[in-house]
């Protein structure tokens, strides 16, 4: 029997052309949106394989859908996918950890340079056809050399980012749960904050409106991560206020929508989640995610395993 596999979204095609020299049959949603839930349930059945996405909700239902034997998850994140239920049904889970750790950094570190300078608000000032000349005070921003950088979450992303960092000469500090300093000295001391940190029922709204006002008023917060760590409505109040000086975000609380009053900070750099988006790096997590399931549908071990 040939195993049938359901791959939510598009991926690279090294990971289709490895699936499909192992003999599989692979079906790949390819709407402009993600694919709907109804037609998720539908395609599950008679699928002993899937290939997810972080916008996937796999729930007990999803496993339930289909004879489903492994699920690799296209992302490192896994908050969308109910561990417990998978474990119960004897679903082995894997994900793709570390190959995106410098395309994210790299991304972080982007945002970082574009809130700090200004970039894309004086990018906005100059189509707009508003500069009419040098001036000594026009679009002053913060010098980085000898500025504070507060990591939440010194994984291998914020190992990264720190170590990109310091070649700007700025000061590192952290936050972990079991090491670091504490979140008030970050938050107090910190020039820019950076979120690194996982989604857990711990760090949901981590960054809400009293750590927003802990924050110096010439404070950077960078987000990363996922966007429920910080509570936007409290941001957007921040930024109109001059609580903070600016954000940069690639991940947003209610992605893929957007909160209004984000779209009308001039001090608030917005991506589409495009922290891994690099073709290496796509290209690796299509591979990553093709291996462990043909390793899991052998019965043999997954590289990158979720612990459940």
């Amino acid at each position: 029997m040939i195993d049938k596999i359901l791959i939510t979204q598009p991926i690279d095609p090294a990971g289709t052309d490895m699936l499909e020299a192992a003999g599989c049959a692979i079906d790949v949603w390819s709407g402009p949106d993600p694919m709907p839930r109804e037609e998720l349930l539908k395609r599950l059945q008679g699928c002993v394989g899937m290939i997810s996405m972080l916008n996937d909700t796999v729930d007990d239902s999803v496993f339930a859908a289909g004879p489903l034997r492994v699920v690799a998850q296209h992302a490192v994140g896994v908050n969308n996918i109910d561990l417990a239920a998978a474990r119960v049904r004897g679903v082995a889970l894997a994900h793709t950890p570390g190959v995106l750790t410098d395309a994210t950094a790299d991304l972080a570190m982007a945002l970082l340079l574009s809130t700090a300078r200004r970039i894309v608000e004086s990018d906005r000032y100059v189509r707009a056809d508003k500069f009419k000349g040098w001036s000594p005070t026009l679009m002053r921003g913060m010098d980085l050399r000898g500025a504070t950088l507060g990591i939440v979450g010194l994984g291998r992303i914020g190992q990264a980012v720190a170590e990109r960092a310091a070649g700007f000469g700025m000061k590192i500090i952290h936050h972990n749960r079991t090491s670091g300093v504490s979140m008030t000295e970050l938050l107090k001391h910190s020039d820019v904050i950076s979120l690194h940190c996982p989604l857990t029922e711990e760090t949901r709204h981590l960054i809400d409106a009293n750590a927003l006002k802990a924050m110096k008023n010439t404070a950077i917060l960078i987000n990363t991560a996922r966007g429920p760590v910080v509570d936007e409505s409290a941001l957007v109040h921040a930024l109109q206020s001059g609580i903070i000086a600016a954000a940069g975000l690639d991940v947003f609380e209610e992605e893929p929508v957007v909160h209004p009053g984000l779209m009308s900070c001039d001090n608030a750099v917005l991506l589409p989640h495009i922290g891994s988006a690099t073709m290496g790096t796509r290209k690796r997590m299509a591979e990553m995610v093709a291996e462990n399931i043909i390793l899991g549908l052998g019965g043999k071990p997954l590289s990158n395993p979720v612990e459940l």
